[in-house]
């Protein structure tokens, strides 16, 4: 089990960026597959970016694709997520989930053991 707490969420005009972090406990970080969700009020959960062990492999939600980057530092044991050109949309609470250990990269919100407790993202038009 890996404890998750992210960061960087805040209020942000149409167009602008944000970078939210996500910081792990312990000292098998690498084993995890990493994912961001989001989840706007009223909303199902929707999966945005998941990156892969070794940070080799992301993949994106069609809504994000070109404007959010995922990343990860496994040497600080924290993953991130760059949100740029961000859209009245994005607004939702974003968190970031583990899969592991040794689990594969994957968008399915079903496929992650572990969860933060959410950060809010509130993007104006």
């Amino acid at each position: 089990q890996v404890q998750l707490v992210e960061s960087g969420g805040g209020v942000v005009q149409a167009g602008g960026s944000l970078r939210l972090s996500c910081a792990a406990s312990g000292r098998t970080f690498n084993s995890y597959a990493m994912g961001w969700f989001r989840q706007a009020p009223g909303k199902e959960r929707e999966s945005v970016a998941a990156i892969s062990r070794s940070g080799g492999t992301t993949i994106y939600a069609d809504s994000v694709q070109g404007r959010f980057t995922i990343s990860r530092d496994n040497a600080k044991n924290t993953a991130y997520l760059q949100m740029d050109s961000l859209r009245p949309e994005d607004t939702a609470v974003y968190y970031c989930a583990a899969r592991g250990p040794w689990g594969s990269i994957s968008l399915n919100h079903r496929n992650y053991d572990d969860w933060g407790q959410g950060t809010q993202v509130t993007v104006s038009s």
